[in-house]
């Protein structure tokens, strides 16, 4: 509702089926705190989020969805018509991301050729910034080492390269990893710290030591929008942007362009060199441009 003079203008609220995850910086969207005399979110649970981004890209089920930075570029590669807003719902350092059992022969990055590790898909954002830094800090190219993988890629037209391996459904990378039939795994969660170690020493030094020397916090989740509401509302990009920020509460990751453009064009570079996306693209290129001045 708009008042005007003593008047009384009704605006319709565009409604919004949204799909984001439970964070604290997105909580007054989810309970109505923030409000918009344009737009409502209409929220679907999905538990974890990640299981939001293949229904995002194949199926678009959701008008607004949490989205890796990943799976937007390859998306947008292939022609889906979803855009992103750079409203970071998830980041942080991947350095730690790449563990091995204690007792196993891995000294370093160095001892990974020939090896086999374990990562959801090949397409994982955090395994593509794992084989970033792999590349680009050690000189151990993706190529070198045998993938073992549980998914394919939320963008159903990218086809996995042939030193990616499926294992079979049902297998679990943690028991495997224990169990010493991978020499490696890439964002296992809740082991135990005697089970296992990094593969990188003393990956926390090294990677406050990285982000100094390139600048880079990484990035994980973004928020993607269908291209077509924003080509039939013009003010929309502007407008979502200002009520995530208004939302925002402790301290979550940094929002818009400026801060997290140099995050966003390295992991577009790891993207094209590891070939998820068949040419390097840039920030422009996957996110809405009214809001590349954020």
């Amino acid at each position: 509702m708009i008042r005007r003079r003593g008047c009384i203008a009704w605006m319709s609220e565009l409604t919004l089926r949204t799909a984001l995850g439970p964070y604290p910086h997105v909580a007054g969207l989810r309970d109505g705190a923030i409000r918009s005399d344009r737009v409502r979110f209409e929220f679907e649970t999905v538990e974890p989020i990640t299981r939001a981004f293949r229904r995002m890209v194949r199926t678009f089920d959701f008008d607004l969805c949490e989205i890796a930075l990943t799976t937007l570029a390859q998306a947008v590669a292939y022609g889906k018509r979803i855009t992103g807003l750079p409203l970071v719902m998830t980041g942080g350092f991947h350095h730690g991301s790449l563990v091995c059992r204690r007792d196993g022969p891995l000294r370093g990055p160095q001892d990974l050729p020939g090896k086999r590790i374990g990562v959801r898909a090949y397409s994982q954002t955090t395994g593509i910034w794992v084989r970033g830094i792999l590349k680009s800090e050690y000189g151990v190219a993706a190529e070198a080492i045998n993938w073992v993988t549980q998914e394919d890629a939320h963008v159903a037209e990218y086809p996995d390269p042939p030193f990616v391996f499926r294992e079979a459904a049902g297998k679990d990378l943690r028991a495997m990893l224990l169990a010493d039939e991978i020499d490696a795994e890439i964002g296992l969660a809740a082991l135990d710290a005697p089970e296992v170690r990094t593969v990188i020493p003393d990956a926390g030094a090294v990677a406050a030591d990285w982000s100094r020397r390139t600048g880079v916090r990484p990035i994980n989740h973004v928020v993607a929008i269908k291209t077509q509401l924003l080509d039939a509302h013009p003010w929309l990009a502007r407008e979502l942007y200002a009520l995530f920020v208004k939302a925002r509460v402790g301290a979550p990751p940094a929002y818009g362009m400026a801060a997290n453009r140099g995050a966003i064009e390295m992991l577009l570079r790891f993207t094209a060199e590891q070939g998820l996306t068949p040419t390097r693209l840039r920030p422009e290129d996957i996110f809405a441009a009214d809001l590349m001045a954020t």
